[in-house]
């Protein structure tokens, strides 16, 4: 009976809080329509949703994601102070964003873990050299979905440019430029392979 009250509360408060930021929410749909790139509305959202604390804080943030990115489960965790940096995002039922984190394009399978001050980068080709030799601004254009799989650990301070497999972990402050396979350990700067999570079978007339 507590179990039912309390997953009645949760679902009343998720309606409450998807009415209150629809305003938000529908600044940034126009934005999208007058322009494919144009994200200065959305950022300037994120970083209000970002800075409102405890509970309701949470909620609300995940019900303007909710309605803001390409997919964002009410089924999910946004610390506070984690920025969503790019539109171009899915969270997953049952992912944890934690506080501080900064989340670029990317694809946050079931399950996935991304500890307090993480940074999930667009891809690693966000910047390229002009004819003399200077960085040019982030181009949208550039922009590539990492994928986060499913109940992956992406460690407090970690760094990730590219994909991560299934059920992988992260160390602390890695910094991880080359996909990572599932079921392994990674770490260091740059992340190397540390060990696997689960012991391979043993093959057929193998021998000890």
């Amino acid at each position: 009976m507590a179990w039912t009250f309390r997953s009645a509360l949760k679902t009343v408060a998720n309606i409450v809080s998807v009415v209150l930021v629809f305003p938000c929410a529908l600044t940034c749909w126009l934005e999208g329509w007058l322009s494919a790139h144009g994200e200065w509305v959305f950022s300037s959202w994120s970083n209000v949703m970002a800075l409102l604390p405890g509970p309701p804080g949470m909620y609300l943030r995940r019900a303007f994601y909710h309605l803001t990115l390409q997919s964002c489960s009410l089924d999910c965790y946004i610390g506070f102070g984690a920025l969503f940096t790019h539109r171009q995002v899915r969270v997953e039922d049952g992912v944890y964003v934690g506080p501080y984190s900064l989340i670029g394009s990317s694809w946050l399978r079931t399950g996935a873990l991304i500890g307090s001050r993480a940074s999930l980068l667009s891809g690693p080709m966000l910047h390229e050299m002009d004819e003399q030799g200077r960085w040019k601004p982030t181009d949208l254009s550039r922009l590539r979905q990492i994928e986060i799989g499913e109940n992956v650990w992406i460690g407090e301070g970690a760094i990730v440019m590219v994909n991560v497999g299934a059920g992988s972990m992260v160390g602390t402050g890695a910094v991880v430029s080359t996909r990572v396979r599932p079921g392994v350990v990674v770490a260091g700067n740059p992340a190397r392979f540390v060990r696997r999570l689960k012991a391979e079978a043993e093959e057929p007339g193998s021998q000890a």
